[in-house]
């Protein structure tokens, strides 16, 4: 602290206003295959809307359900995590075709560049269809300087549409440029005839020249911003910005198309739109061009470049799927004179000049759909649990591993569709190191009766050989019927997608410490059925005599419904139960949160104090929500003896009573008769 020698008034602010922090209760962590998006990473998902934008829609191509998962629980979090993984897929692509446009050199004092001269101008498109019905008569103005640049003016200044013809020249040197069509292509041409003043007298320097485009396909050299290419084919490749099959333009039964295309349109007369389409609607649009000055395309759509990136496409220049690197011009004017000339026909009483047509590059228009893209789900049932598990060794990380991010703050976690032993006992590892969530598991569909169900949990069943015994795991069962609005079928869902949304649901409307069962929180309205009724019976053998499984019953009136909150732990401790499982990874969090300010603090009954009063809140906040009955917060000498200061150790304990969920409600009925004092 400062020493203050000289007089004065000083002000010292000190901060000793600590407070419990709040966290959200209700993220949810899904790990499975989908048939675009990120792979591996942790992608936030807050609607429905923004699944389907991003990973696309479910299929039954597409192995595990954690799509269809995430939609269900989508419905009651808007706090989803969803990492989708894959091995070996393939990005979709589209082979765009690259082309020529047609144009003419114009240089000062030539080319019929002289005041009051006639220009005559027929354009056709790279179908070869006449833009205009007659030529388009252009005179150049009287009393104009002899340069190119007043030629090129004249000819545009208006009664060419600038989509159709463009000009490019040096604005420095203002001594030569060219006059260039706005389509490419072999059918695109660019017809130009030069008269005197009277318009009718054809000028002997520039009587007539009819000037073909070049197709991408037929190309055998092309000039790309300074860096000449020789191929025998060239095309600018669109692949997906990650693979998948759900990227694939694929025609629908309805007639309507899902998946992606490239729609291309001409837009200047170097320039393309370049329209991502998603369906049979724009996703995104771009405008790109070779010339300087317009958005390269390699800058414009490659990710990672500019804030113009595209969310769902890369791209590259090819020719037979190798790569090219190509450069911009420092400036235009200095672009090599071997420019890729292509034929050049002219009338009989034309002239040919071997300059006439440097090859302007420039996407030809068109609709390219995206095919061949797979989504690297492996073959085997072994070889996907491989995929989904990852790795925690690699950075970075993959699989369930990326739930392991303190970031995220998963609190439920599942790979629905999946019940690979492996598998399920990963996330459950996982799940108890980190502390941080509680992981929902189920037996494989089909699995019945409920013998088979029991023998399942307790490892002795072909396809799980280990007991489950984790309070932070939970088991449900049977499965689901549901109503696929994607396909229009009925689909047997993993039961532990509606624990988890049931779990978020009473998040919603409760608080963790809830239990997500039972008529008011653990009702399902979406499932029209279960894969077997349970009995009472059934419903005894599955939750006691040290069973483990949380039953979903079809009740006649009330409807489906889950029946249980069981964790999996076998010893008969409170942790035995969903809603104190739940409740101690939400206090366990908020602790840590609120607390961490005190390390490196004097180790002393000053410090021990503010750990008090900061966690006695919380803990209070919690009892006043119905999630304990009673708790204690020791933080003092008793608690922090010699030996743990001098380890550098600050022990607070906290003592809590749980509040149980009332899971068997018991009415005693006694008769007596008239004579018996009832008091």
């Amino acid at each position: 602290m400062a020493n203050f020698v000289s007089p004065g008034v000083y002000i010292v602010e000190k901060d000793f206003s600590d407070y419990p922090v709040s966290v959200n209760p209700s993220v949810v962590g899904l790990v499975g295959f989908a048939g675009k998006g990120p792979v591996d990473k942790a992608t936030l998902i807050t609607s429905q809307e923004g699944l389907v934008k991003t990973f696309g829609e479910p299929d039954e191509s597409i192995d595990g359900q954690a799509l269809e998962g995430a939609l269900e629980i989508l419905e009651a979090t808007n706090s989803l995590y969803f990492i989708r993984c894959a091995s070996g897929g393939v990005e979709a692509s589209a082979a765009v075709e690259m082309g020529g446009c047609p144009g003419v050199q114009v240089e000062a004092g030539g080319y019929g560049v002289t005041a009051g001269a006639v220009f005559k101008f027929q354009i056709y498109d790279n179908n070869g269809a006449k833009k205009f019905i007659s030529p388009k008569t252009v005179t150049v103005g009287t009393g104009l300087a002899s340069s190119q640049a007043v030629a090129l003016k004249a000819a545009l200044g208006g009664a060419i549409e600038a989509s159709l013809l463009g000009g490019y020249y040096d604005d420095s040197t203002l001594t030569t440029g060219f006059l260039v069509a706005g389509f490419a292509g072999g059918d695109a041409r660019l017809s130009i005839s030069a008269y005197d003043t009277d318009g009718t007298t054809p000028l002997a320097i520039l009587k007539a020249i009819d000037v073909e485009g070049a197709a991408g396909s037929a190309a055998s050299t092309a000039d790309v911003y300074g860096s000449t290419i020789h191929a025998s084919s060239l095309s600018y490749l669109v692949q997906s910005l990650y693979p998948g099959a759900g990227y694939n333009r694929v025609l629908q039964p309805d007639g309507s198309y899902k998946g992606n295309s490239i729609l291309i349109s001409t837009l200047g007369s170097n320039k393309n739109t370049f329209n991502v389409q998603e369906g049979e609607a724009t996703s995104e649009s771009f405008v790109t061009s070779f010339v300087q000055n317009e958005g390269f395309i390699e800058d414009v759509i490659n990710t990672g470049e500019t804030s113009l990136t595209s969310e769902y496409i890369k791209g590259n220049i090819v020719s037979g799927y190798e790569d090219f690197t190509v450069t911009k011009l420092a400036s235009f004017i200095n672009q090599p004179t071997d420019m890729g000339v292509t034929s050049v026909r002219t009338t009989s009483n034309g002239v040919s000049n071997a300059t006439a047509n440097p090859r302007f590059i420039k996407l030809i228009e068109g609709t390219y759909a995206l095919v061949n893209g797979t989504n690297g789900i492996p073959a085997t049932d072994e070889d996907a649990a491989s995929v989904l598990i990852g790795s925690e060794a690699t950075d970075p990380k993959t699989g369930i591993y990326l739930l392991d991010d303190e970031v995220l703050n998963i609190s439920m976690a599942a790979v629905p569709g999946y019940h690979n032993q492996t598998l399920q006992d990963a996330l459950i590892a996982l799940a108890e190191r980190t502390g941080d969530f509680i992981a929902v598991v189920s037996p494989p569909v089909a699995t019945s009766p409920v013998q088979a169900a029991i023998d399942w949990t307790n490892g002795q069943s072909e396809t799980r050989t280990t007991a489950l015994n984790s309070s932070y795991a939970a088991v449900y069962w049977p499965h689901v019927k549901v109503f696929s609005t994607f396909d229009g079928k009925d689909r047997w869902y993993d039961p532990s997608i509606f624990a988890i949304r049931q779990m978020a649901y009473t998040d919603e409307v409760s608080d963790p410490w809830f239990a997500p069962a039972g008529f008011v929180r653990g009702r399902l309205t979406k499932p029209s059925e279960t894969e077997l009724p349970l009995n009472q019976g059934d419903r005894d053998s599955l939750y006691s005599g040290g069973n483990v499984i949380n039953p979903i019953v079809n009740f006649p009136q009330q409807g489906i419904t889950i029946f249980g909150q069981r964790t999996t732990q076998r010893a008969a401790t409170a942790l035995d139960r969903v809603n104190v499982r739940r409740m101690m990874i939400v206090l366990r969090k908020i602790l840590l949160r609120s607390t961490r300010q005190f390390a490196f603090e004097p180790n002393d009954f000053t410090t021990w104090e503010r750990v008090t009063k900061t966690v006695e809140p919380l803990v209070d906040e919690i009892r006043r929500r119905r999630g304990i009955t009673q708790f204690k917060v020791v933080c003092d000498e008793t608690t922090n003896t010699p030996v743990r200061v001098d380890r550098g150790e600050l022990w607070c304990k906290v003592l809590i009573k749980p509040t149980k969920a009332a899971e068997v409600i018991i009415f005693e009925l006694n008769l007596t008769n008239q004579s018996a004092d009832i008091g």
